[in-house]
């Protein structure tokens, strides 16, 4: 059995997560347009037991960006024999929520790939700030999967990664899809998950409007990861990138 992360590495881990997004391009949204995320996630049987918690979780990515015009988010997920789907671009948790709750997990085996493949084309239709994968598990050919990764790098989408567990075969696929899109990976579990729910909102709210909505997030009363955040965003002078 796969041993989880301890408190402390959890928080070594994190606070690696957010020094990686600090040379992630902020995305620059057309004004009036909502920010745009997919969300995608691994609904293979392994995850049956968090399944529930991500329902919650996604909650606070729509809550935290309510105040800079929004959020529309895609749910995009896979599980069984090659079933991989997307739902509609919801505007509210309340929509997510409905999509995600008549989701159950099937055994099979991972499609990232076929994701990627899917976000890919959702960029010619108009941009993606950023993505956010969910999973813990990585049964495909590498090679094929990080050239798609490395499409999506060009295309300046960003990929972060969140994985539950600690198998180290998920870990170098998910580092290396990381790097390729100039995203980040963190690892994950039930433990830290009010940690992760402060981080999604976060990567949301950088989705959304980029540094400058970041800077007024951090101002609230629940923007103290969006604080850690943009200080990692910032340059060596303590201004943001451009």
């Amino acid at each position: 059995m796969s041993k989880l992360p301890s408190d402390h590495q959890s928080t070594r881990d994190l606070d690696a997560f957010l020094q990686k997004v600090r040379n992630t391009p902020a995305p620059s949204p057309t004004s009036g347009e909502r920010g745009r995320l997919i969300f995608a996630l691994d609904a293979t049987m392994s995850r049956q037991p968090t399944w529930d918690a991500a329902c919650q979780i996604q909650g606070e990515m729509f809550e935290a960006t309510k105040a800079i015009g929004g959020l529309n988010v895609q749910l995009v997920y896979f599980r069984g024999f090659g079933e991989c789907k997307a739902g509609a671009w919801q505007p509210d948790a309340a929509g997510l929520a409905r999509l995600m709750s008549k989701v159950a997990c099937h055994a099979g085996k991972t499609q990232i790939g076929k994701v990627l493949s899917h976000i890919k084309k959702q960029t010619e239709n108009g941009k993606v700030g950023a993505v956010v994968y969910v999973g813990d598990a990585f049964e495909e050919d590498i090679d094929v999967v990080c050239h798609q990764a490395g499409e999506l790098g060009l295309l300046g989408v960003p990929v972060f990664l969140f994985q539950e567990g600690s198998d180290p075969i998920a870990e170098r696929a998910f580092r290396e899809i990381a790097r390729l899109t100039n995203g980040a990976w963190c690892p994950f579990n039930l433990a830290s998950a009010d940690r992760l729910k402060a981080l999604l909102s976060a990567v949301a709210v950088y989705a959304a409007g980029g540094v400058k909505a970041l800077e007024d997030y951090g101002r609230t009363d629940h923007g103290e990861v969006a604080a850690a955040l943009l200080k990692q965003l910032q340059g060596p002078k303590g201004k943001p990138p451009r």
